[in-house]
């Protein structure tokens, strides 16, 4: 019996160091971008942004109990400077349903998860896609 399906995919922008080297301002540049691309979705995939830098204490409760956010601490994001500045420059971003996430500048430039309860790959899959390509209308892609 499958309970749930979630896909995800972690992703970093073309014009910007990795987490390790990335300054202050180029992080805070990559949370604008990602951020702003998010706010334009619509249908299915509109929803909220949630600057960790601002968060009120009601939607850091909400985030924590959706299981959705992402926190300090990880000693191996420390020993390699991930957690420099924190929390400015980073963010969640769900849709209304809560099936689709981005985390911004976590461990990833970009964590895209897509999720849904039951088998539907393709459900889960689609969303994920439409949505990746979408943000990358706004923040390119690094490629391999």
């Amino acid at each position: 019996m499958i309970i749930s399906t979630r896909i995800r995919v972690g992703r970093n922008l073309a014009d910007f160091p990795l987490g390790p080297g990335i300054s202050r301002e180029d992080r805070n540049k990559v949370e604008q971008l990602v951020s702003k691309a998010c706010l334009e979705f619509t249908g299915e995939l509109e929803g909220k942004y949630y600057s960790l830098g601002s968060l009120s204490e009601n939607d850091r409760k909400q985030l924590i109990a959706d299981h959705f956010l992402f926190k300090e601490g990880d000693r191996f994001l420390e020993s390699c400077g991930l957690n420099r500045d924190w929390p400015e420059g980073r963010g969640i971003f769900h849709n209304t349903e809560k099936t689709f996430l981005v985390w911004v500048n976590e461990e990833d430039q970009l964590r895209i998860i897509s999720m849904q309860p039951g088998a539907d790959i393709l459900a889960v899959f689609t969303r994920l896609s439409k949505a990746a390509t979408l943000i990358e209308e706004k923040a390119k892609f690094a490629h391999d």
